[in-house]
């Protein structure tokens, strides 16, 4: 940590519209993960920071929540051409910052631009509704803004988690502060820079980066009335604990431990592409990565063997690099240290390597990126760590299971609940098995079963995976931004004949019947 020299590339905040140094003047490196080389420095943000970009998004929030929902979607879908316009742009930052091939990087764009058109949608999703419910009696509802909301994103998207929570918080009128990870600032800095192209008041939008004590403004700031965070899950925690403890809306997701389950009458060819996709693509830095395969029957032959046979073959042949088809590196070198301690305590356990990411290593000679390749464990014992624990890399755990019931024990064992997948050509077995894994996100033939919109993301309520209050996009994401205000109204009867209704003495007359439950003007 230092100050910052004037020719390096530099990452500041984003307050009322302005460029902001931090109040200390402070900075961290930003590395790129291929190289470990430093490519800029981001800001590192105190309490003032916070409280000058909390003090700004609450500024703007009469105004802009004033407006309709329509208008402000209008906002939103100019930043939605914006973001297709520099698709490129924003996918060669992430790149350079995460390390995901470009094909990856170009999914993270569409993926979180294609939450921006969900957003753009709200004006014929998030009306109220108005019914008589009784003689003169009405009922409605509206939603209503929270006010100043907190987002707090980590590493593993640069783009696509920050856009779950932006533009629906946006476009359902509140403001927002968001903290980026400080390790992939680059991308969210450049997209500050198309919100404000796109015409969003000041204040509506800030950026303020930094590391925990950042986080930890931003949950203690009594202006701000939600908090989203994506992250780990012993943080996912700590910031759900501390903003309940506040009486603040929050929904944090942390980690998962995925499992694949796969049948004899499974599609090898298919189950197997389907699996090395889901656990080594972005160098299974996603908590929706498949973590452990289950395969059910006898390994000694058959569509079993063959499925472990073919994703070892598949695995070996992706090649290290961000190229389209390759596979980039892990985030920094704490994460690589992490993941080989995991491989090295498998083959201690007495786990067989079939397939050794250790290798890279090795082959990249004098690379000093944070490579290390797709690795392929076969467990002995259920009890292993690799078989429980998130190791948030290239790892695929592999055990052979002998009936459906035990597959089904393993997997809802796991303290996690994001996802689970079933591979199966069998409707009937995937039934069975979608009624009893405990996961919140379940696939069938699908490895990476993230719903898409206007479907809600989030792990399992009471698991590791999911802290805190509701979805963090979809409709889920509507109801966590909005208060829900409800509305009963009576108005005395005209007294013009055409509007005479029918009394009956200790009771309302409604549609020809008595109702019992109407108490307005009477006790």
């Amino acid at each position: 940590m230092g100050d910052a020299p004037a020719t390096e590339t530099i990452v500041n905040n984003y307050i009322a519209g302005q460029i902001c140094k931090p109040v200390t003047n402070k900075y961290l490196p930003i590395l790129n993960p291929s190289t470990s080389s430093q490519i800029g420095q981001v800001a590192l943000s105190t309490s003032q920071d916070v409280n000058t970009a909390v003090a700004a998004a609450h500024s703007a929030f009469d105004s802009w929540s004033s407006l309709t929902v329509k208008a402000r979607a209008a906002y939103m879908l100019k930043f939605h051409a914006l973001v297709r316009e520099h698709a490129n742009e924003l996918a060669t930052l992430i790149v350079l910052e995460n390390g995901k091939n470009i094909t990856e990087a170009l999914a993270d764009v569409a993926k979180g631009n294609e939450t921006v058109e969900y957003a753009c949608s709200l004006p014929q999703l998030m009306q109220g509704k108005i019914d008589r419910v009784s003689g003169q009696v009405t009922c409605q509802d509206r939603r209503d803004a929270l006010g100043v909301v907190a987002s707090i994103v980590p590493f593993n998207f640069p783009l696509m988690v920050p856009m779950w929570t932006l533009p629906i918080a946006l476009v359902t009128g509140n403001c927002i502060v968001l903290k980026p990870s400080e390790k992939v600032p680059l991308t969210m800095y450049k997209v500050i820079e198309l919100f404000e192209k796109a015409g969003f008041p000041k204040g509506v939008v800030n950026l303020v980066n930094g590391t925990k004590d950042c986080v930890e403004a931003l949950i203690d700031h009594p202006q701000v009335k939600a908090v989203t965070f994506v992250g780990s899950s012993p943080v996912a925690k700590i910031v759900s604990d501390r903003c309940h403890s506040l009486n603040k809306r929050c929904t944090a997701l942390g980690g998962a431990k995925n499992h694949l389950i796969a049948l004899p009458d499974c599609d090898v060819e298919g189950a197997a592409s389907d699996v090395v996709v889901s656990y080594a693509g972005c160098a299974g830095q996603r908590c929706m990565a498949a973590s452990v395969l289950l395969i059910v029957g006898d390994m000694e032959g058959g569509a079993q063997k063959a499925l472990l046979d073919k994703v070892v073959q598949k695995a070996s042949s992706i090649k290290a690099g961000t190229s389209a088809g390759q596979m980039g590196p892990v985030i920094d070198s704490q994460a690589m240290a992490k993941i080989l301690s995991y491989i090295e305590q498998s083959e201690s356990d007495g786990a067989k390597i079939l397939l050794d990411g250790r290798t890279w290593i090795e082959q990249m000679g004098g690379n000093k990126g944070n490579f290390i390749g797709p690795t392929v464990i076969l467990h002995a014992n259920k009890t292993d760590k690799a078989m429980s624990e998130e190791i948030f890399g290239p790892v695929l755990s592999v055990y052979n299971v002998a009936t459906w019931q035990e597959a089904i024990e393993i997997e809802n064992a796991n303290p996690f609940g994001n996802a689970a997948a079933i591979y199966t050509t069998n409707g009937g077995h995937a039934e069975w098995f979608l009624k009893r894994v405990r996961a919140s996100m379940l696939g069938v033939n699908i490895g990476i079963p993230v719903p898409r919109e206007p479907f809600s993301f989030g792990g399992l309520y009471g698991t590791r995976s999911k802290y805190g209050d509701m979805d963090i996009t979809g409709d889920g994401a509507i109801e966590f931004f909005t208060n829900r205000i409800k509305i009963t109204s009576k108005w005395p009867t005209p007294s013009a004949p055409e509007y005479a209704m029918g009394t009956k003495e200790g009771a309302v007359t409604m549609n020809g019947g008595t109702d019992h439950a109407n108490f307005a003007g009477r006790m």
